[in-house]
């Protein structure tokens, strides 16, 4: 018997998780940096053969003197967290949500966590990709809605 716990399961109905996504946009920046090992306070770390990329808070960036060797960093990017607890499992949710910021012409990179997923977008157009994703909300919540 494993000690592991496994917690119920989250929403897998796409209609159910459109209509109840709830955004929320972190007041934060955030950046993307690459660098041979992992920077501490990185929330993200993905390993890849160039290097190991960090996804941290902008005010987290280790300091000039700190920085190790060949440091690249992403210009800043705003987080959006979709409040559902969404199944890892489910279909469509992050396809719909980059489809309506595409039709805006805001890049999207999507990060899941066990719970939620974040959208990382542009930080000049952080309003504009929450508008997006609200409204994407608002018309799956409609009454009457086909999906649901």
């Amino acid at each position: 018997m494993s000690d592991v716990e496994r917690p119920a399961r989250g929403v897998s109905d796409l209609g159910e998780l459109l209509a109840t996504m709830q955004p929320e946009l972190d007041p934060d920046a955030w950046v993307f940096a690459t660098a041979a090992e992992p920077l501490a306070g990185a929330e993200v770390t993905v390993v890849e053969a160039e290097g190991v990329t960090s996804v941290l808070r902008k005010h987290d960036l280790p300091t000039a003197g700190d920085a190790p060797a060949r440091l690249r960093v992403s210009p800043p990017f705003a987080r959006i967290t979709l409040q559902v607890h969404s199944d890892l499992e489910a279909v469509g949710l992050t396809a719909a949500v980059a489809t309506a910021l595409a039709a805006e012409g805001i890049p999207a990179n999507v990060v899941a966590g066990f719970f939620h997923d974040h959208i990382f977008v542009p930080w000049p157009r952080a309003s504009d990709a929450l508008a997006s994703v609200r409204a994407l909300q608002r018309d799956a919540a409609r009454p009457g809605d086909a999906r649901g």
